[in-house]
């Protein structure tokens, strides 16, 4: 099971179609194709798969996302917490 991180987006390139966002302190790029034009302003939290934001949510329902991905990883150790957060938008798996 993939589980996605809420990721605050610090920057738009219109002219890529591309979005920098931070997940939990982890700046990376992510795709707007599958966003309508627009729609996605800097300040936004979004949900990312696969290198492509996938919608929108409310900043509420990303904070409380985010103080429970904190909880999981305060049990975890920093090797299995570093690799958790970068692997979050790219599921090994496939999407399965």
């Amino acid at each position: 099971m993939c589980l996605s991180i809420p990721s605050k987006v610090t920057k738009i390139d219109k002219a890529n179609k591309t979005a920098t966002v931070d997940t939990m302190g982890v700046s990376r790029e992510a795709s707007l194709d599958l966003m309508e034009e627009g729609s996605v302003n800097i300040g936004d939290y979004v949900l990312i798969h696969i290198g492509f934001i996938m919608n929108k949510i409310d900043e509420e329902d990303a904070m409380a996302s985010i103080e429970t991905y904190k909880e999981i990883l305060s049990i975890m150790d920093e090797e299995e917490c570093a690799r958790a957060i970068e692997e979050s938008d790219n599921c090994p798996n496939g999407g399965a």
